[in-house]
């Protein structure tokens, strides 16, 4: 078999076949099903921000419920939710959310100047919905996640042609709705995109400075929600938090020692960023990889980290597989996502309350493979295996039917 452009290469970069898109259809469209039948609020994360902001329209302090963590512009965000009838909601939820992994996994794709109508765009979804658990957690769940899972691969996608400042402004709303992307900004510093990391700043400062106005406790998420986060939260929450700190603690680890291991890894985690970035290596692997290893970092100490923040960064980095080198092409990528496949029972983790631990073994294997993945050398096959782009993937499928 040629290691070079071998025949499989130009199979998966060609136009998929209507077949593969309805099978990708019933995969994406059953949990939905399932979800509206089994829920009657489109999923317990979303109604916790839905409640708040009726509790808000009511008169009330969202903030009255600690298990509310989000600034007070998702609160203006989940009116529209507020007013809509549960049985509405029950099937647009879980459908928006859907919809938005498959957006994310799009730019992904464009990100990496791959065809989004090709067979591996295709199968690269249904892999990620059928043999990664979280992927289904999450629209189980209507965890906003999923907005911070668009938005991070769009982003990129416009940094990658130049349009830092819109960036920005992309990553910064992400904010305005869930603060998981706040460390995308030292991505930012590394590029020295000044402006763009200014828009970044500032549309999550407007928009949540004038929702706080609108509250009334203006200061609840300082007050309130902060404290919550930095005492460990509840024991209910804590029992799905996939950071080693909080993992640590479980298993006898005195708190200040597991805290000081979690601060320890994410330091070394922005620090191998910083590494990946000094490599100027042409092509959108360095941007992929570094926003990737800055996101895996924050989860490493983040309070709380839960499985479904790996969507963030995994179809980023799935994406990447086309390229020589990439992340994805080394075995630890793969032996990281080994605790999340579906129906894969493991000893004395079976309960749901220990899926903790399996969380932070693929969060921790993952940041290690990210970290330290290394570049193929510069005389060996790579320029040969080049990730073709949508004007080649239009010639290969021509020639392919004339033949």
């Amino acid at each position: 078999m040629n290691e070079g452009k071998s025949d499989i290469c130009g199979w998966f970069v060609r136009r998929a076949s209507w077949h593969a898109w309805a099978v990708l259809a019933v995969v994406l469209y059953v949990p939905v099903v399932n979800v509206a039948r089994a829920g009657s609020d489109g999923g317990m994360d979303n109604a916790i921000v839905v409640r708040a902001a009726r509790t808000w329209l009511d008169g009330g302090s969202p903030y009255a419920d600690p298990h509310f963590l989000y600034l007070p512009g998702a609160v203006l965000a989940a009116v529209p939710q507020a007013l809509l009838p549960l049985a509405v909601l029950r099937v647009l939820v879980p459908l928006t959310v859907t919809g938005l992994l498959a957006a994310g996994w799009a730019c992904a794709l464009r990100v990496h100047e791959i065809s989004c109508r090709s067979r591996f765009a295709v199968l690269g979804l249904t892999g990620l919905a059928l043999g990664f658990a979280p992927f289904g957690h999450l629209v189980t769940l209507g965890n906003w996640t999923v907005t911070a899972a668009a938005a991070l691969p769009l982003g990129l996608l416009c940094a990658v042609r130049g349009r830092w400042v819109l960036a920005g402004a992309v990553i910064g709303a992400a904010i305005v709705l869930k603060p998981l992307l706040a460390p995308v900004a030292l991505l930012f510093v590394l590029a020295r995109r000044w402006r763009g990391l200014a828009a970044l700043v500032l549309v999550p400062a407007v928009a949540s400075g004038g929702a706080a106005l609108l509250m009334p406790d203006p200061a609840g998420f300082v007050t309130r929600t902060l404290p919550f986060l930095l005492r460990g939260q509840d024991n209910f929450v804590r029992m799905y938090e996939a950071s080693p700190g909080a993992v640590l603690a479980r298993l006898g680890v005195p708190q200040g020692a597991a805290a000081s291991i979690a601060c320890a890894a994410a330091g070394a985690g922005v620090w191998c960023a910083y590494r990946r970035w000094s490599r100027t290596d042409p092509g959108p692997l360095r941007l992929a990889e570094t926003a990737a290893t800055l996101m895996l970092s924050a989860f490493l100490v983040s309070r709380p980290s839960y499985d479904h923040y790996l969507l963030v960064v995994l179809p980023l980095l799935l994406a990447g597989v086309p390229h020589p080198g990439s992340v994805a092409r080394g075995p630890w990528f793969w032996l990281a996502l080994l605790p999340q496949v579906p129906g894969f029972s493991w000893p004395w983790l079976e309960p749901v309350t220990r899926r903790a631990f399996r969380d932070c073994l693929t969060l921790c294997v993952l940041a290690a493979a990210v970290a330290t993945v290394r570049r193929p050398a510069p005389d060996g096959p790579a320029p040969a295996s080049k990730p073709v782009t949508d004007r080649e993937a239009r010639v290969l499928t021509r020639t392919g039917k004339r033949g």
